[in-house]
Parts: structure tokens; C-alpha cells; sequence
């Protein structure tokens, strides 16, 4: 398995430097960067590839909670705080647990095989042979032709795979994950909705048309760069 690439985030420079110490005694975490805010954290995901981030919450300006919701496919997240009310509102957002402040190594630790063991069921939820993919769903792994996926739509932890008339295969993997596993003829077009360009056949203001019963949204943060896709094969 590849190292899981880390961003530890606060705003109190003893903290962080705690955080990178135990993500640096972890020989299944790479420290990608550290971070003093949120806005900090943000530029660097929009430039580098981050599987997790440890973010605290009480940070000024824009405080962790409400930074992990801006983020449109935000990466696996591990709450830190002194305020033990905080907890309930970090499951809201999906984080994969929560660590009270002051926490020692071994509260990382179990901290981060959480995000371990995740990583490694979307990891092994999907594997790619040239144009095929087999995902694992329901304890099988069925076969799939690449071409022949019409959509994806995001569900939570979970991805529905559409494939042709079939019934939707659901598996356990994130958008993130199988955005970087498909090819470049797959898009991402909405934060719930990867398209394959070849299926569409309308473009109607804002959703795509690929049959007569199938029409996806096109998501306000997605529409510039699908735009950019059309107006290089727009003829007339």
C-alpha cells in the first residue's frame, strides 16, 4: 500500500509541531505540509494530493468544521480540539473520529489506523486492467468495461456505478478515489456526479442529458472547467 499522504493543520505552532512529530512516527503517514489556517490548508490542496488531513477546530477567521464543508472533495479528516461538545458536530461532516486535546501518541495512532483501514477498503474496492475495472460490491467483484460506465453518483461513504440498463453496482469508495482511477474522458461535473463525456448527448443549461430518463446536474464549482471541455469541441 502507498503511504497515505498527510496535512496537519492549527493555528498554535506547539500543536502543529506535535501533529508532524507523530505523523513522522508513522510509517503509514507522509506529512505533505503543515498549516497555521485554513486558508493555508486550502491553497495547499488545491495544489497538492492530500488522502487525510488532522485539523483542528477552534482556529480564527474560518474554524476547522466549517473549513472541512467548504472543501468540495475534501480528503479523510481527523478533528482535534479542547472542547469535547465540538464531537457530535464533527461526525456531521463525515470526520473519521475526533481527538480531545491534550491526546498523546497513542490516541494518534488509533486515530490514524481509522484512517488507515478506510483507505485500504476504497483502495481495494476497485482495481484497473487496461480498459477493465472489477469492483468489489455485495461480497463479489464483478468485471466492468470502462467504456461502458454511464455515471457516477456520490452517496456518502458509498459510490452507485452506472453501467449500461444494469441495476447500479454500489460500492464502498469515495469520489476522490475513483476520480483518480478512471480515465480522462470521465469528468467530475457536480460534487455528487463523475460523467462519462463520450455518454453525453445534450447539454441543456444546467444538467446534462444522456438519455431520455438520465439528466445530471452541473454544479456551480464544476461549471467552468466542463464548460472549458465544450468550447474546445464546439463547432458553429
Amino acid at each position: 500500500m502507498n503511504t497515505i499522504r498527510c496535512l496537519v493543520v492549527d493555528d498554535e505552532p506547539l500543536a502543529l509541531e506535535q501533529m508532524a512529530t507523530y505523523v513522522g512516527k508513522t510509517p503509514f503517514l507522509t506529512l505533505v505540509g503543515k498549516c497555521r489556517s485554513a486558508e493555508e490548508a486550502s491553497k495547499l490542496i488545491s495544489m497538492e494530493n492530500v488522502d487525510a488531513m488532522f485539523v483542528d477546530i477552534n482556529m480564527p477567521d474560518l474554524n476547522g468544521l466549517d473549513f472541512v464543508r467548504s472543501l468540495v472533495a475534501p480528503p479523510k479528516v481527523v478533528f482535534t480540539t479542547a472542547y469535547s461538545e465540538y464531537a457530535v458536530e464533527g461526525y456531521k461532516v463525515d470526520a473519521v473520529d475526533y481527538l480531545l486535546k491534550p491526546f498523546a501518541f497513542d490516541d494518534f495512532t488509533r486515530a490514524a489506523m481509522k484512517v488507515k483501514r478506510q483507505f485500504e477498503l476504497e483502495h481495494r474496492a476497485v482495481m484497473q486492467v487496461d480498459d477493465v475495472v472489477f469492483f468489489k460490491t455485495e461480497h463479489r467483484v464483478v468485471k466492468v468495461k470502462v467504456a461502458d460506465i454511464s455515471y457516477v453518483e456520490g452517496m456518502g461513504e458509498y459510490l452507485k456505478i452506472y453501467v449500461g440498463d444494469n441495476k447500479p453496482l454500489v460500492v464502498l469508495l469515495s469520489m476522490k478515489r475513483i476520480e483518480e482511477r478512471l480515465p480522462s474522458w470521465f469528468m467530475r461535473i457536480h460534487r455528487s456526479y463523475i460523467v462519462n463525456l463520450h455518454k453525453i448527448n445534450e447539454v441543456n443549461k444546467n444538467r446534462v442529458i444522456l438519455d431520455a430518463d438520465t439528466f445530471l446536474p452541473i454544479g456551480d464549482s464544476y461549471r467552468e472547467n466542463f464548460m472549458g471541455y465544450l468550447n474546445t469541441r464546439f463547432m458553429g
